[in-house]
């Protein structure tokens, strides 16, 4: 059932749900962003905390979710503002602001994230907030300080691309190693956890919108009892692809052959994910993007990219968006190209 939240102003916000937690016997509800949070829910003494980074010191709130939020924001006599919210919030997606973006693998501060993850911006211009791309790394692998927890998400899919982890999801059975070239898409409000990782273990990350919310879920434990891998989480099903298992046929331009990861299909087309390697030392192309959302993470080998009149010389770790309604050509492309391609048609 949802409950009434105290919001109370915070700083330092690592610190402080550490106090709430430790000294006062609060427990970790909900964090979000899980790339730079700014905002976290903890429950205790019948009551909900909302710590916010963003609230002016002078002033606390008393935040009730109900079906019915007509009574809209009051002031209680002794100065508090009470708020009245949805208790089923719609997701909320911003209009899509489509600009090229060319995060090289060399470029952008790590900062650390949820369960102690670091994390690098590949689209610091999040398309007007309605896609984040997020690389994540595990530098010392071992026990991963997860929980078990989902997200208020359109779409998230996660891609291995160094290292391996051990995850296990709602509903799909016994923890798995999701190994190098693996991906899976993780449909809302699906629960998983990550148990642990190998050094260096990489990911790259894909979600829409930009910003959106992480529940912990402390009354689940995963496995769970039952099976079923055809469920559907908000019209999805979950994606586990393999990579020793990939089937490879030819891309939508001659010259490069793909590896699809079944996502297209679980999401009743909202996107399509998959690997792309060149099979011509001689190809190049040019193309006019047009997909709401087009991105490429360089996984090995080298390109160039020319848009306008600019040449971008692409490589590995790099990120791309290829904005819709413009022209691109690829030339110098190296035999070992290969990279991870996912359209939001």
């Amino acid at each position: 059932m949802a409950a009434a939240q105290v919001v109370l102003p915070c700083d330092d916000l690592e610190h402080t749900i550490d106090w709430f937690t430790a000294r006062c016997g609060f427990r970790l509800l909900m964090l979000s962003p899980a790339d730079s949070p700014s905002v976290a829910v903890l429950e205790g003494h019948g009551l909900q905390v909302r710590l916010d980074r963003s609230e002016p010191a002078s002033e606390t709130k008393l935040r009730i979710p109900v079906e019915d939020p007509s009574p809209g924001t009051l002031l209680g006599p002794n100065g508090t503002t009470v708020e009245f919210v949805p208790a089923s919030p719609e997701l909320q997606l911003p209009a899509n602001d489509p600009v090229f973006v060319h995060e090289q693998g060399s470029d952008g501060a790590w900062g650390t994230g949820r369960a102690g993850m670091e994390y690098r911006d590949l689209i610091p211009e999040r398309q007007g907030g309605r896609f984040i791309a997020s690389h994540i790394r595990i530098l010392e692998g071992g026990p991963v300080p997860d929980y078990v927890h989902h997200h208020h998400i359109r779409f998230q899919m996660i891609f291995c691309h160094r290292g391996w982890a051990q995850l296990v999801y709602e509903d799909q059975g016994a923890p798995f190693r999701f190994e190098a070239g693996d991906c899976v898409l993780q449909p809302p409000h699906i629960r998983h956890q990550v148990l642990e990782t190998s050094d260096e273990f990489e990911v790259v990350e894909i979600g829409s919108p930009a910003i959106h919310d992480t529940f912990r879920d402390h009354d689940m434990e995963l496995p769970t009892q039952v099976t079923d891998p055809d469920r559907l989480f908000a019209g999805q099903r979950f994606v586990r692809h393999i990579d020793a298992q990939a089937t490879w046929s030819d891309w939508h331009h001659a010259g490069f052959t793909s590896a699809t990861f079944g996502i297209d299909a679980a999401t009743t087309g909202l996107g399509d994910v998959r690997l792309v390697r060149s099979v011509d030392a001689t190809s190049s192309l040019s193309f006019t993007a047009k997909d709401e959302f087009l991105f490429w993470f360089i996984r090995s080998g080298n390109l160039t990219l020319r848009r306008n009149d600019q040449r971008h010389v692409v490589g590995e770790r790099d990120g791309l968006v290829l904005a819709a309604g413009e022209q691109y050509a690829l030339t110098e492309i190296s035999p070992d190209i290969e990279f991870l391609e996912v359209r939001i048609p």
